[in-house]
């Protein structure tokens, strides 16, 4: 029963399932998922103390402030990767290690302002380059060293909608529990 538990705090919203058909109304619907993250995520922690931010959401897990200032580094990288893919023939990107990010000075203590701030940019960019791709654009791909697989620009959209809500669900998951408001 305890590694069922850890397992839905490890992924509160499931793991991340490719779906078999990308429909325009399907990837508009992911694409307003990315777009409202930042949102979300802001009213999410606008309220929380330090003493929160730097509560994990899971044993063995990262704090609510690394989860933060990981989304941004994520997404900043998502963003990357399609301009490379848009501007390049199925570019090799650049795999980083998020793990030993997670571990550097500024996302065990930075305060969160600025990467909320930095999010809201960054989503602003992405929906808006998103939105603008074409039917040719989301069958662009690119090729990730680290699994040594390609991914096209339309799996990159799910996949980001995804992962943001997951982590929105860790934090919100988290104050549900410790009844934080």
């Amino acid at each position: 029963m305890e590694k069922l538990d850890l397992e839905k705090l490890k992924y509160p919203i499931g793991k991340f399932e490719t779906p078999t058909i990308y429909t325009s109304k399907y990837l508009l619907d992911k694409i307003a998922e990315i777009e409202s993250f930042a949102e979300k995520l802001k009213k999410a922690t606008l309220h929380l103390s330090d003493e929160q931010l730097d509560t994990s959401y899971r044993p063995g897990g990262w704090t609510v402030r690394q989860v933060i200032h990981h989304c941004a580094e994520s997404h900043m990288n998502c963003y990357i990767r399609i301009k490379w893919t848009l501007t390049e023939n199925n570019p090799l990107i650049k795999a980083y290690n998020e793990v030993l990010w997670s571990d550097m000075p500024d996302n065990l203590k930075m305060p969160i302002q600025h990467t909320l701030t930095l999010l809201e940019g960054l989503h602003f960019r992405l929906g808006f380059i998103m939105r603008n791709l074409s039917e040719n654009d989301l069958e662009k791909s690119f090729f990730h060293p680290e699994n040594n697989s390609e991914y096209k620009l339309k799996e990159i959209i799910s996949t980001y909608a995804w992962h943001g809500n997951h982590h929105l669900a860790h934090i919100t998951t988290l104050k549900k529990h410790k009844n934080w408001q």
